[in-house]
């Protein structure tokens, strides 16, 4: 059986996620060359998550229209087996493929 989560443990966890919280803060504020390069990468990261968020939803229902197949069948139109042949099945002619080296 499993031991239950005492309260060091939880209390280990929060004091390390408090430490890298601090230490992530103290970063940003400081003026250096690898803070700006993350500031203007994650800002790039969020200009383009909302750039793709509008154009699905804007282009969204026409690009999902242009890939779905409309009618019967297994994938839409496609029907489910060819007419000539039933299935798994091959010709009666035919041999078995066997693999060779």
């Amino acid at each position: 059986m499993a031991e239950p989560w005492d309260f060091e443990f939880l209390s280990r966890i929060g004091d390390s996620c408090l430490s890298f919280l601090s230490e992530f803060v103290d970063d940003w504020l400081a003026n250096d060359m690898r803070v700006s390069i993350f500031k203007i990468l994650l800002g790039w990261l969020i200009l383009s998550l909302v750039a793709i968020h509008f154009a699905w939803k804007i282009y969204g229902n026409t690009v999902n229209d242009m890939y779905y197949r409309q009618g019967t069948g297994q994938n839409g139109g496609t029907p489910d087996t060819a007419p000539h042949l039933s299935g798994w099945e091959s010709k009666a002619g035919d041999a078995p493929k066997t693999h060779r080296d």
